[in-house]
């Protein structure tokens, strides 16, 4: 009978237990996931263009007094939310609403509410943009709109303890904002102040 050779049954035991751990790192790496990376939030100015049918809007947003509002807009941009979307309320001597409707006038389905900024401290100035909502204070989505003159009447708290959160004021292009405000309007359905001739956003751009 043969004697069992001790270094080679070492050497079989080495080799089985290599074979394992090199499995369990195979194995491993087959189910490990990339890292999760939670965005950061945004910070200080962002800036971005409105290019319409009128002409071009250069805006300003602050993050660092509306960030909730400026992160949707961003959200809405990164997606071409609104790209294709029109002014469809122009109330002159007051604001131009956009952000929601299509030259048709069918409503975009918007992601969810966001809650109001409105004690931010911005003010509803001439050539600020601020969100759009319904009676409900925290429910902005989408739409949004630019001052055309002082409305002071819709800051905090306003005429029902909150008012309309300015996150953003426009740079340059103030004219074209006053140009749109100028166009003749009509009643679309149920909607009242809608430009005769469609107004359109062509295109948002987030800018360096």
């Amino acid at each position: 009978m043969m004697k069992s050779n001790p270094i080679m049954k070492k050497t079989i035991f080495n080799a089985l237990v290599v074979g394992i751990i090199g499995l369990a790192q195979i194995a491993q790496a087959q189910d490990a996931k990339p890292p999760v990376t939670t965005p950061q939030p945004l910070k200080g100015i962002v800036k971005a263009v409105i290019e319409t049918s009128k002409g071009n809007i250069e805006i300003e947003l602050d993050a660092d007094k509306a960030p909730l509002s400026v992160q949707n807009f961003v959200n809405y941009v990164n997606k071409s939310f609104y790209d294709g979307t029109i002014f469809h309320r122009v109330i002159p001597n007051f604001m131009i609403q956009c952000g929601g409707f299509t030259p048709d006038m069918q409503q975009k389905a918007p992601d969810k509410t966001i809650q109001c900024e409105s004690k931010n401290g911005l003010k509803n100035l001439k050539g600020t943009l601020a969100m759009a909502r319904t009676s409900d204070p925290h429910s902005a989505t989408s739409q949004f709109f630019i001052n055309v003159k002082d409305n002071a009447n819709l800051d905090f708290p306003s005429f029902d303890g909150w008012g309309y959160a300015v996150f953003g004021k426009v740079t340059k292009g103030i004219e074209v904002a006053d140009e749109i405000v100028k166009a003749p309007t009509t009643k679309k359905g149920q909607h009242g102040d809608v430009p005769v001739e469609a107004i359109t956003i062509n295109k948002v751009t987030i800018t360096p």
